[in-house]
Parts: structure tokens; C-alpha cells; sequence
């Protein structure tokens, strides 16, 4: 912390390059934001450092503080504030703020609401291996019953093993809906959402529609789908480095 700090206040000169003090500005925010190294996390404190580098044009502290004010961080909460900063990032490349700002406009949050726009960016971030972002496209899909898409998108997430993703997949091969009905195929994706269930009650959930299915299959059909089910494992993602940790803009 103390060399981030001691490079973030010099100011930009021919020694220390304006990408070099913003790169320092952002880690120190993102010290302060996090908390540790002997720092007490510090909302406010991150916020000013990130502030510093956003406006020094450091793509990574643009995201981060669209991302505190879209969550109301060491700042009140401003959307608008935020749809901007996602902006800056996403037009720089940033695949969470691509992500973040479709769910913006999706929703009408700091920006005009617009579906087209939502999709244009969930489908940037998604082609690039954003699950996150796959799952929001499938929803728009779906909720235009637009299932064969939908089915599509769910599974680019699914396959890298996203529980909402599966379970949206498995109800999909239950009913029939953009894929040829296949109760093992859903018996399969549903068994996988129960396995990486994030809460008890997700899990219920997910536990509840396999079950409505279960009696509809004989017992070599659920053998096979428990077989396949044990032997399955996520596709790697496409871009590694790719880590949403502040995923909660989910449709």
C-alpha cells in the first residue's frame, strides 16, 4: 500500500507517466475498496481514488466507479453517474461494464430504457464468454418466445456452469421450448443447477422442478441422465481473466 500510495501523489511528469500515477491511484482505491494489507476497507476512500484514475482514463477504475455509484459505494447511489462510467469502460472493452451497462438499459436505469440496446451489449460481452451476460441475452430471448435462441444462450452458460443458466436450460428440454423435448437432457441440466445451487432455498427450487419430471421418465432414463450428470464438466471460459465478481445485474 505504501508504494501504491507514494506513486499515486506524484504527479505526472516525464519520470512518472499519467498511465503510470493512474494505475497507482486505481490499486490504491482498490486496496481501500477491498480492505486488508493492513487497510480497513473504506467505500469513501476507494471512491476518491478511483475517481482520480477514471478521469486519468484507466479503463479498470472507469468500471469500478460506475459500479459504486451504480451500488451507492462511499457515494449516494447514482445511476445516471454510473451509465456513464459503464460507458467509458464498455467503449474501451470492459466486459462487466458491456454486461453491467445492458442490464441498465434493460431495466431503465440511468438511461432511457431500451431492449435493443440491452441486447447489442449483453451479446458483446457474451460472445467474449461472459456467462453472466449469455444468461441475460437467453432471458430477452425467452421472454419474446424466441426459444430456440433462448436455448442457445442458455447453454453457451450453462456449459460453463452457471446454475440459473442449467436450470433455465433443463425447463426448457422439460417443455419442449426451442429444443425437441428431452427428459434426460433436462433431468441432466436440472441435476447440475441442484449441484452448484448458490442458497438453500435456489436449491429447493431447482430440486422441485427435476422432481415434476422424474415421474415421467422410466428408471434406465434417470440412470443415464445420473450418469451423464456425474460425468459432465463446465467448459473453461473463453476469456479467463473474466471474473464478475460483482455479478448482481442478473435478469
Amino acid at each position: 500500500m505504501r508504494w501504491y500510495r507514494k506513486a499515486a501523489e506524484q504527479k505526472p511528469s516525464l519520470v512518472f507517466p499519467l498511465s503510470y500515477v493512474a494505475e497507482a491511484e486505481f490499486h490504491v482505491g482498490r486496496i481501500y475498496d477491498q480492505g486488508g494489507h493492513g487497510v480497513v476497507q473504506d467505500y469513501t476512500e476507494a471512491f476518491g481514488w478511483y475517481r482520480k484514475a477514471a478521469n486519468k482514463e484507466k479503463r479498470d477504475a472507469e468500471y469500478y466507479r460506475g459500479r459504486m455509484d451504480d451500488q451507492g459505494l462511499g457515494v449516494v447511489q447514482d445511476y445516471e453517474g454510473a451509465g456513464h462510467w459503464y460507458r467509458k469502460a464498455a467503449d474501451r472493452g470492459d466486459i462487466r461494464a458491456e454486461c453491467n451497462l445492458g442490464a441498465m438499459y434493460y431495466n431503465g436505469q440511468g438511461v432511457v430504457q431500451d431492449y435493443d440496446e440491452a441486447g447489442r451489449w449483453f451479446r458483446l460481452a457474451g460472445e467474449q464468454g461472459a456467462a453472466l451476460c449469455q444468461a441475460n441475452l437467453a432471458h430477452m430471448y425467452v421472454n419474446m418466445h424466441m426459444y430456440a435462441e433462448g436455448a442457445t444462450w442458455y447453454r453457451k452458460a450453462a456449459e460453463q456452469g452457471d446454475a440459473g443458466a442449467q436450470f433455465d436450460l433443463g425447463k426448457l428440454y422439460s417443455l419442449g421450448q426451442g429444443v425437441p423435448q428431452d427428459y434426460i437432457q433436462a433431468h441432466l441440466w436440472l441435476s447440475l443447477a441442484v449441484s452448484r445451487a448458490s442458497s438453500e432455498e435456489e436449491k429447493n427450487k431447482f430440486a422441485s422442478a427435476r422432481q415434476l419430471i422424474v415421474g415421467k421418465m422410466t428408471a434406465q432414463q434417470i440412470a443415464e441422465a445420473q450418469r451423464l450428470a456425474k460425468e459432465w464438466k463446465p467448459k473453461p471460459a473463453r476469456n479467463l481473466g473474466l471474473l464478475i465478481e460483482e455479478a448482481d445485474d442478473k435478469l
